[in-house]
């Protein structure tokens, strides 16, 4: 009986990390193709990964969470790219966490209109469920930007 219970125990817990990792495999295609359109500029299919009113943290925003439509998610990043029009982010690496969250480490870089460049290392957490971004907890030191 008690190696019926030992090897149920284990039957359980590798299903539960076969999900897990099934879920972080698929959220992290997700992030990948979330940069790669952000590269692009690709902004209305960028919001699309998100789901309506998805939860936001960003420096730029002050402190505390913030709710964004899909539509002020395109409106922010087109004006980004607009003062930035070769705007890219760069992956460092990502790190799945459980099976909801992606953390991604990447360096922003550009050029603005005005001709200043910049590059700034950033860290975002983001939480997915059923397949959309509901979450974006976006961290970087808006005041310590590296001019080339």
């Amino acid at each position: 009986m008690k190696n019926i219970l030992i090897i149920l125990a284990l039957s359980i817990s590798l299903i539960s990390c076969n999900k897990t990792a099934k879920a972080a495999s698929e959220n992290e295609k997700l992030i990948r193709q979330y940069f790669d359109l952000f590269n692009k500029h690709q902004w209305k299919e960028m919001s699309d990964m998100y789901i309506e009113n998805a939860e936001f943290k960003d420096p730029t925003f002050g402190i505390g969470v913030r709710r964004q439509s899909k539509q002020e998610i395109i409106e922010k990043y087109a004006g980004l790219g607009a003062y930035f029009p070769n705007i890219q982010d760069k992956i460092l690496q990502i790190y799945p966490s459980g099976e909801k969250n992606i953390i991604v480490e990447f360096i922003s870089t550009g050029t603005g209109i005005d001709k200043s460049k910049f590059t700034l290392q950033i860290c975002t957490i983001f939480t997915i469920e059923n397949g959309k971004i509901t979450q974006d907890f976006t961290y970087y030191d808006n005041f310590e930007k590296t001019a080339e």
